[in-house]
């Protein structure tokens, strides 16, 4: 084998590794992907280290429902992603925090919540978040495998 050769099929090689990286890139930033569920928001729906798959295309499109669970960025800190059901779209009128006291869902933001109301940082406690925080919405779990079923509301 010449140089020239081996050359040629490094450099092909390096390309057909570029171009999967970037078709793998694309489709889970675009399409949908896979996340790991963890703490108790959730419970008994998902559990923590439930591996759930994920698509991208509703928030983007705002065809999200009152029922979706969804993956979004924390309101209070946006390293952490949390996942909630919506319970809220603009204009709804949800009971917040306070007693007998409800407010309106303004335009641009949902109201979650966890399905586990006694152990749940949502909605109750930092109001309406932005829709702009959603990432993904949630389509099946995907594990544990015996577990395996559709999510989508």
């Amino acid at each position: 084998m010449t140089l020239m050769n081996f050359f040629g099929k490094t450099c092909g090689f390096i390309g057909y590794a570029l171009q999967y990286a970037c078709i793998t890139h694309c489709t889970f930033e675009y399409i949908g992907d896979f996340v790991m569920c963890s703490g108790p928001s959730m419970e008994p729906t998902l559990e923590s280290n439930n591996i759930l798959l994920t698509e991208h295309i509703s928030p983007r499109l705002q065809k999200l429902r009152r029922g979706d669970i969804i993956i979004a960025k924390s309101p209070s800190n946006p390293r952490q992603n949390i996942c909630k059901r919506i319970k809220g779209l603009p204009g709804d009128k949800v009971r917040g925090n306070f007693p007998k006291r409800s407010q309106v869902v303004p335009r641009g933001h949902v109201w979650l919540e966890g399905d586990n109301s006694s152990n749940s940082a949502d909605s109750r406690i930092y109001g309406p978040v932005p829709a702009g925080l959603i990432r993904s919405r949630v389509v099946c779990r995907v594990w544990p495998l015996d577990k395996i079923t559709s999510l989508a509301a």
